[in-house]
């Protein structure tokens, strides 16, 4: 054991509370795919932390709502299921789902949880998080703080909507806050965005018959991009087209919306072209998440285009050491890690880090998780590239 090791472990006895050695924000797929990254590597006391319950962001998604990545049962072959967090699982095993729901996948995490035994903490809302001048962490919540050696945020983007693109935009109905698209009132829809969510809105809103225009800045509909990360996924390509041919969607591109005004029982959306759109029901955003990093401000580092900066070699904070970026919030090294076939490739390499900093040997494990394709430490190769 170091001479710092040592010293937190008399800290720990000096005042009463429990240092973990990790503690984790968030119950979702990143939270819960790294706690069990971290088991596999030896690292057995691991704390997770969820204001809400496991998988609280896809129990939240819209009952219609699918997963735009398709789960296959292939381990056999050696091809994990695109949706799976950890080797050796399928949610369209567990499930018999190709296009799980987000209630549905929710329970294959639950079944993640419950297998690796991770000490999952409901309920708890962390307030804030700071350093300590031995270089621990201090994770205020409602009740006890909890304190940790290291820290892995992964509280996700879902829960965390972006209702302020521009000037009235809290007018509009953001498409996170839909139960199911049968409770809204109305004939006539307008979407704003062009990617994932507003062609989800879009679609199913035309499947009851519901006409739809949908103001996008860009046609992603048309973008040949083969990386779904910035374009359409094929699912949604195939959903769209079909949308299309009912006559109950418009498509319009190249809009860049500047305010939404109430006038008497409509809603005006103005382009900054000078274009009008009058809709009779509220406006549906669709222009993406925030994002839940805003309650690290001052321990993240943040490049030129907002994304926020993390080491190359384990996704850790530049400025605060032992403090971590699990899941969607990944962008960097030009990389975009917004699916969980790409940012679950990411966990081990945290997990790596961490658990040798703990003293343990991580050779095995490593190598356990190359070979399920769970270990992507070369970012150099992330490049979506088709020959046809």
């Amino acid at each position: 054991m170091s001479d710092r090791d040592h010293l937190l472990q008399r800290d720990q006895v000096t005042n009463g509370s429990h240092l973990h050695q990790v503690a984790i924000v968030g119950a979702g797929a990143a939270g819960l795919g790294t706690a069990a990254a971290l088991k596999e590597f030896g690292v057995e006391d691991v704390v997770v932390l969820d204001r809400h319950e496991i998988g609280a962001s896809f129990r939240r998604w819209p009952r219609e709502m699918r997963f735009i990545t398709p789960s296959f049962t292939s381990n056999a072959f050696g091809l994990l299921d695109l949706n799976a967090i950890v080797p050796g699982t399928s949610p369209a095993y567990s499930l018999d789902r190709e296009h799980p729901s987000g209630s549905a996948y929710a329970q294959y995490l639950n079944n993640v949880a419950a297998f690796y035994e991770i000490d999952v903490e409901s309920g708890v809302d962390v307030c804030s998080l700071t350093t300590e001048d031995d270089g621990t962490f201090t994770l205020a919540t409602a009740d006890e703080p909890v304190r940790a050696q290291h820290v892995i945020w992964a509280a996700g983007e879902f829960q965390y909507p972006e209702r302020n693109s521009f000037s009235g935009s809290d007018c509009c109905c953001h498409s996170a806050e839909v139960g199911t698209w049968q409770e809204l009132e109305g004939e006539r829809f307008t979407v704003i965005g062009g990617y994932e969510s507003a062609a989800d809105a879009a679609v199913s809103l035309v499947q009851l018959k519901k006409n739809v225009t949908v103001l996008a800045r860009t046609a992603t509909w048309k973008s040949d991009d083969p990386d779904p990360s910035i374009s359409l996924s094929p699912y949604t390509r195939e959903r769209l087209a079909w949308a299309h041919t009912t006559g109950f969607v418009n498509l319009v591109d190249g809009v860049d919306i500047t305010s939404v005004r109430e006038d008497g029982d409509a809603w005006v959306v103005q382009a900054s072209d000078g274009r009008e759109w009058a809709s009779e029901t509220r406006p549906i955003l669709a222009t993406g998440f925030k994002g839940s990093l805003g309650h690290l401000d001052g321990l993240i580092e943040y490049d030129e285009d907002g994304d926020p900066v993390v080491t190359e070699e384990a996704d850790e904070s530049t400025l605060v050491p032992g403090l971590f970026l699990a899941g969607p919030l990944l962008h960097h090294r030009g990389v975009h890690f917004c699916f969980i076939y790409k940012f679950r490739q990411r966990f081990a390499v945290v997990a790596d880090a961490i658990a040798q900093r703990l003293g343990m040997d991580t050779e095995e494990a490593v190598a356990a998780r190359r070979e399920a394709g769970m270990y992507l430490d070369d970012l150099s190769c992330c490049v979506e590239s088709c020959e046809c």
